[in-house]
């Protein structure tokens, strides 16, 4: 990084930040103190209204503001991509949003860039399946479930679970206190405290029904944080397959999110899965025909056979 686009950096990250220390400064940019005083200098003499206060950092004086900056054509492909992204992913006020967005940053970007940036979108598209774009019902709860997010209001839905519980029962009415929510493999799935389990649970958007704001007020617990929240690994059964040399690159390319280790051997290749129930890989092992087989648990090789005599019969 030249001194140019450093000095520009650390008024960004002056404007981000109330108060930033020279040695953070310096830890950032991988320079020396000294240099970081040197910069500070140069910003000042420049015109940046920049306050120093010994043993605690620097500030940018109150109101001041960067003008707006000019994008290099990698930064505006980045965040018009960005843009194309939450069109087709989020809920109709950020569709909106993003259009306007979009509008805005190719309107600032000097004509060569503008035209460079188009050229190279023109290289570059993202898919949505049809069965994503008639998930109406999906976006509008997203809509609802974002603003109780934002409000901390209380919402209720009916549930219906992937598999049964121990009394055969796959749907519930959940009251619960929404924390975040979450795009995982194409899906939005939300977390949130749930009042019937007492503890932090996820569910499905898609597999929500007659979502209902309830007004109820809750409050956010200080400690949670979404981006550093992790939840518990409850997957505790492992599953060992063995697929056929011919479909191994299909395999490996599927991403299927239980997969923990795979490995090719001179009989094919050897897959590792940890799940929580056997039932939640029948499917996506019976798919695969007679290129699989399972190797163990003997339980679950059983449950395949069961499930394959079942077919035949049909046939």
């Amino acid at each position: 990084m030249n001194k140019t686009d450093r000095l520009l950096a650390i008024v960004l990250e002056l404007q981000r930040k109330e108060v930033v220390r020279a040695e953070d400064l310096a830890t950032l940019f991988e320079i020396s103190v000294r240099t970081i005083y040197r910069d500070i200098q140069a910003l000042s003499e420049a015109g940046v209204p920049i306050i120093g206060a010994p043993g605690t950092g620097y500030s940018l004086m109150k109101g001041y503001f960067l003008p707006p900056i000019s994008f290099t054509v990698p930064e505006a492909v980045s965040l018009l991509i960005g843009t194309d992204f939450i069109e087709q992913r989020f809920d109709d006020e950020y569709r909106i949003n993003a259009q306007g967005a979009r509008g805005k940053i190719e309107a600032i970007l000097p004509e060569n860039v503008r035209n460079e940036t188009s050229r190279i979108r023109k290289a570059l598209r993202l898919l949505t399946s049809d069965i994503q774009v008639k998930q109406s019902k999906e976006k509008e709860y997203l809509e609802k479930i974002r603003r109780a997010i934002l409000d901390e209001r209380k919402i209720s839905f009916h549930y219906a679970k992937r598999f049964a519980d121990s009394e055969g029962n796959r749907h519930s009415v959940r009251t619960v206190a929404p924390y975040g929510l979450v795009l995982v493999q194409g899906s939005w799935m939300l977390v949130a405290r749930c009042d019937l389990r007492q503890d932090i649970r996820h569910f499905r958007l898609s597999r929500m029904t007659e979502l209902i704001d309830l007004g109820e007020r809750f409050e956010l617990p200080r400690h949670f944080n979404l981006k550093e929240y992790t939840p518990p690994d409850d997957r505790h059964l492992l599953v060992r397959l063995l697929f056929n040399h011919d479909i191994a690159d299909k395999v490996k390319e599927s991403n299927y999110h239980y997969i923990e280790d795979m490995e090719e051997h001179p009989d094919g290749l050897h897959v590792v899965l940890r799940v929580r129930q056997l039932e939640e890989l029948l499917q996506w092992v019976l798919g695969w025909g007679a290129d699989v087989m399972v190797l163990e648990p003997e339980s679950f090789r059983n449950r395949i056979r069961e499930e394959a005599q079942k077919m035949f019969r049909r046939y």
